[in-house]
């Protein structure tokens, strides 16, 4: 399955497998205990989003979610717990 919005540098299209290899690389050389999951950095990113002020306008066409609805849970967690 191929990420319709990500291109390599090649004019590629990443597939979902490729994208957890690159983060899996960068986490490791980061030194992070946790395995990073592109569901994980989207949900980080977006409690930074919220917890920065951004409003859920601007936030929800990136989302991936429907509605500025479902977007609260974001302001409800912290840092740590996305």
């Amino acid at each position: 399955m191929a990420c319709s919005s990500l291109e390599s540098s090649w004019k590629k299209k990443y597939t979902d497998r490729g994208i957890r290899k690159i983060l899996s690389k960068y986490s490791e050389e980061a030194g992070l205990v946790q395995n990073l999951s592109p569901h994980k950095l989207r949900h980080f990113l977006l409690t930074w989003l919220k917890k920065q002020g951004i409003d859920d306008a601007l936030i929800q066409p990136y989302s991936g979610h429907e509605s500025r609805k479902s977007l609260e849970i974001y302001s409800k967690l912290a840092i740590t717990d996305a």
